[in-house]
């Protein structure tokens, strides 16, 4: 498995990571199912897992996705010494329901019940700001983020959906090493407003969310015609071209696509296979331009 180093840092995670969030929100597979995709991720090369407090149902089954991971850590056969898991903080499931919250008080909580739920024994490798809460100042929500890095239970802060401005304000209060926005073929506004490339010059890891453009999308891409085309041109799946695409288009993306089954994880690892010349890349843009 490639790896890469975790920004400026000396960590390194494996070129692509699995994405926790299906084996735990509606429809989602039996514990003995999650804990079999995890185990086989982890087979296969995976060091990086990203989760969240709030991948779960709603709010009476908090930090679900957190305690899965730690349980299929804890009956794994192999190595474990070399696994990042990335957690986020700051997002609420009232009803199911997705809001903001950036309450400090909140932040310092979850933070603490994150760390609890991932196993209590080590600092959380990397915790991530989920998305910034307009009812307080980035200063304010980070601050327990910083104090929980002194105290040793975080290692690394990363910030989800942030702008290049906020994560300059973000950087003032403390060392961040990654970013995780929505970026896909359908949505490429990390391209456009900034933030990949400043990403790439400040060595920060960017981690894309929805990879594959989402529930909705993700059951589309085989009607795409430049889609099938390519696959059928390489001999891959229609997954394996867009996260192919996606990891071709820099070097400080590491794609966390979301699996549910075995069959999904092996699919997207296959990927890193996946070698995009400039005229596939302007093929395939051009085309999913077309359908967006």
């Amino acid at each position: 498995m490639e790896s890469k180093k975790l920004g400026n840092t000396d960590t390194k995670i494996s070129a692509i990571g699995l994405g926790g969030m299906p084996l735990s929100l509606s429809g989602r597979p039996s514990q003995e199912e999650a804990i079999a995709v995890i185990h086989k991720a982890l087979d296969l090369g995976v060091t990086l897992i990203d989760t969240a407090d709030s991948y779960c149902l709603d709010e009476s089954d908090k930090h679900h996705n957190e305690k899965l991971i730690a349980t299929a850590l804890e009956k794994y056969q192999g190595d474990t010494s070399k696994i990042v898991i990335a957690t986020k903080g700051g997002l609420m499931r009232p009803q199911g329901n997705w809001t903001r919250n950036g309450n400090p008080e909140h932040l310092r909580q979850t933070i603490r019940q994150s760390h609890k739920a991932l196993g209590g024994e080590k600092a959380i490798d990397v915790w991530q700001y989920h998305s910034p809460d307009p009812d307080y100042l980035i200063s304010e929500a980070l601050a327990p983020a910083k104090e929980a890095v002194e105290q040793g239970l975080i290692r690394y802060v990363g910030v989800s959906n942030f702008s290049v401005a906020q994560i300059k304000q973000a950087q003032e209060i403390v060392e961040i090493v990654s970013v995780q926005n929505q970026y896909n073929p359908w949505n490429r506004q990390p391209e456009n407003d900034g933030v990949l490339e400043y990403c790439e010059q400040e060595n920060l890891t960017f981690f894309p969310w929805s990879p594959l453009g989402g529930s909705r999308r993700v059951k589309l891409l085989q009607n795409i015609p430049v889609i099938n085309e390519i696959a059928q041109e390489k001999g891959i799946s229609v997954y394996q071209v867009v996260l192919g695409w996606l990891s071709s288009k820099s070097p400080c993306i590491v794609p966390i696509p979301g699996a549910s089954k075995i069959s999904s994880i092996e699919d997207s690892i296959a990927s890193l296979n996946v070698k995009f010349s400039p005229e596939d890349i302007q093929r395939f843009e051009q085309g999913a331009a077309q359908v967006a």
